[in-house]
C-alpha cells in the first residue's frame, strides 16, 4: 500500500501524539508535533504534563541538528509568550525551521493569533487550518475553559431501551457492557474531575476512582450536597486516592461540615439557598483550576444541570435491556416542557456501537429565555 504523504498525513500522526497525553495535561491543551526535513521525519514531540516541555520544544530535541530548513507540524498555535515555560515560537525561530502549518489558532487570549505574527515576522511560511476540525475536537475542553473560566461538563449516562437507569429496587449492575464500562473509566482518567449526587454515595458507595488494565489518573472527586447527608465512612473520604470536593449551602450543619473538614475534604458553599446554586459552583470550580468535570450523576442532577444550561456534552449509552415499571428511575428529572418544540436537542449527534450497547454524543442547544 501507497501512503500519500502530505499535510493532512503529518498533522495527523502530530494529532496522535497530542491524544496520548488527554487527561494528564490539567489546564493546557494536549499538543502534538512532527518535524519534518526533506521528506524525513526527523523529529515528535508532545505536551505531557503541565509546567513541562511543549511539544515543539520536545519534538526539536528530538530533531537537534536537523532542523534548519525543515517544516513543523503542528495541532495547536505555538505560544509567543512566557508561562511556565519559554516562547515555543522563539525556539522554532532559533531552529532555523522554514515552515509551520498548524492545526487551529490558540483561543488562549495570550496567544490568539501572536504566535502566528511572531513567526511570519521572522520570515516563516505559515499556514493554518490543517485537520482544523479533528483539532479544535481533541481539545473542546481546554478550548471552553480557557475562554469561560468554567469547566466543560461532559454528562455520561446509560439507560435502558426504555430510558431507565435503574430498576424499580434501585438495582443498576449492570445495564451495559463490560466493553462500554471500560471506556468511561478511560474518560475519568481524560477529565480533571467526576462528580455525583449525595444520594449515589449513600446508595451505591463509589469509590469514583478510574479503573483499566493499566495504571491511570483518577479524577478530583465532587459531591453535590445541600445538607451534608454524606456519611461519615463512606469509601472515598478514606482511600486518599484522589481529593474530594463537596458543594454545600451556607445552611448546612457547621458540626458536620467541621468534621468532613478534618478528613480532608474540601467544603465549598454554593449559595445561601435550600439545594446548590449549580451555576455558582462551576465559577467557584473554575476558580480551582478544575477545567473538567464528568458527570456521572442520577436523574435529578442530571436534570438539574441540564435545566442550569451548564451541561455542554452529552455521552448516553443504551443497554439492549427492557425492564419497565414507571417507578423505575430514569435519566433525567426536571421540569419538562410542554411542547416538543421546546425540547433540550442535540447537535452534532454521533451513534456507534461500543461492545452490545449503542452510544450516543452530542452537544446539547439551549434556547434563550422567552425564545
Amino acid at each position: 500500500m501507497v501512503v500519500k504523504m502530505n499535510e493532512a498525513f503529518y498533522m495527523q500522526t502530530a494529532l496522535q501524539l497530542a491524544a496520548t497525553a488527554l487527561g494528564q495535561t490539567g489546564i493546557n491543551p494536549v499538543v502534538g508535533c512532527v518535524i519534518v526535513n526533506s521528506g524525513v521525519v526527523v523529529g515528535l514531540g508532545a505536551h505531557l504534563m503541565r509546567g513541562e516541555a511543549h511539544a515543539e520544544v520536545n519534538a526539536l530535541r528530538m530533531a537537534e541538528g536537523k532542523t534548519n530548513g525543515a517544516t513543523a507540524y503542528v495541532t495547536l498555535e505555538p505560544c509567543s509568550h512566557y508561562g511556565s515555560t519559554p516562547p515555543c515560537c522563539d525556539a522554532l525561530i532559533q531552529a532555523g525551521v522554514k515552515k509551520v502549518v498548524i492545526a487551529t489558532l490558540d483561543p488562549n487570549p495570550l496567544v490568539a493569533g501572536q504566535g502566528v505574527a511572531k513567526l511570519e515576522a521572522h520570515g516563516i511560511e505559515v499556514s493554518v487550518g490543517v485537520l482544523e476540525l479533528e483539532a479544535r475536537s481533541l481539545n473542546e475542553k481546554f478550548n471552553y475553559f480557557i475562554t469561560s473560566r468554567l469547566p466543560f461538563v461532559t454528562l455520561k449516562t446509560a439507560s435502558t431501551l426504555d430510558g431507565k437507569i435503574a430498576t424499580a429496587t434501585g438495582d443498576s449492575r449492570w445495564i451495559t457492557s463490560s466493553k462500554a464500562r471500560e471506556e468511561v473509566h478511560a474518560m475519568r482518567h481524560q477529565h480533571s474531575a467526576i462528580m455525583v449526587g449525595v444520594n449515589t454515595i449513600i446508595t451505591d458507595d463509589p469509590s469514583l476512582t478510574t479503573r483499566l488494565d493499566v495504571p491511570a489518573l483518577h479524577p478530583i472527586r465532587i459531591i453535590a450536597d445541600s445538607t451534608l447527608q454524606l456519611p461519615l465512612d463512606a469509601k472515598l473520604l478514606h482511600d486518599k486516592l484522589a481529593p474530594v470536593i463537596i458543594l454545600t449551602t451556607t445552611q448546612a450543619n457547621a458540626d458536620k461540615r467541621q468534621q468532613l473538614e478534618l478528613l480532608g475534604v474540601e467544603v465549598i458553599d454554593c449559595g445561601d439557598g435550600l439545594q446548590v446554586d449549580l451555576s455558582l459552583a462551576m465559577r467557584l470550580l473554575g476558580e480551582h483550576n478544575i477545567s473538567s468535570i464528568l458527570l456521572e450523576g442520577g436523574g435529578t442532577l442530571n436534570g438539574a444541570m441540564l435545566k442550569a444550561k451548564i451541561v455542554n456534552k452529552i455521552i448516553l449509552y443504551v443497554g439492549a435491556k427492557i425492564v419497565g415499571d414507571p417507578n423505575a428511575p430514569s435519566n433525567f428529572n426536571f421540569t419538562g416542557v410542554n411542547l416538543m418544540a421546546d425540547a433540550v436537542s442535540l447537535e452534532q449527534v454521533h451513534a456507534e456501537m461500543v461492545g452490545e450497547d449503542i452510544k450516543i454524543s452530542g452537544y446539547p442547544i439551549y434556547k434563550e429565555e422567552g425564545g
